[in-house]
């Protein structure tokens, strides 16, 4: 794996296009690519990145609203999945499908993580033990 990273387009709930790779630049980032259709990424693996954000303040983790047909986030739709009607980290929006299709994601959640110096260290598809033990160790790795 160990591809070095150049850019991570996205736009914020606001729709203003950043990019992922500067704006956490030099930072071990955690991203979740998940769709609010998907019950695996809103009952365990949102749950689960707000968890790992705790437990490792030093990553940065986002999530990352991947829309597909009939399946588009929007910032209403996105901050109603939690109960506080805010985000419990920075969430953006792929429109088109764009960065999963550039990961070559298995479907939702897919989460990334990313080294500091940008390699894209891990990629794993779900949610559920087998999922969250390889995300754990390979946070721990980075840390």
């Amino acid at each position: 794996m160990n591809t070095i990273i150049k850019s991570i387009p996205v736009l914020d709930l606001d729709g203003v296009a950043t990019d992922l790779m500067v704006l956490y630049k030099n930072k071990v980032q955690l991203l979740l690519i998940y769709n609010n259709d998907c019950l695996g990424c809103t009952g365990r693996a949102i749950p689960l990145a707000y968890k790992l954000q705790q437990q490792y303040p030093n990553i940065q983790v986002a999530g990352i609203h991947a829309d597909f047909m009939h399946r588009e986030g929007t910032k209403e739709n996105i901050k109603s999945i939690f109960t506080s009607g805010e985000n419990p980290f920075p969430i953006y929006m792929d429109k088109s499908h764009k960065v999963y299709d550039q990961f070559q994601a298995e479907g939702t959640p897919q989460w990334l993580i990313i080294s500091k110096n940008g390699e894209l260290f891990r990629s794993v598809f779900g949610s559920q033990d087998n999922a969250q033990n390889r995300i754990f160790y390979a946070l721990e790795s980075l840390v």
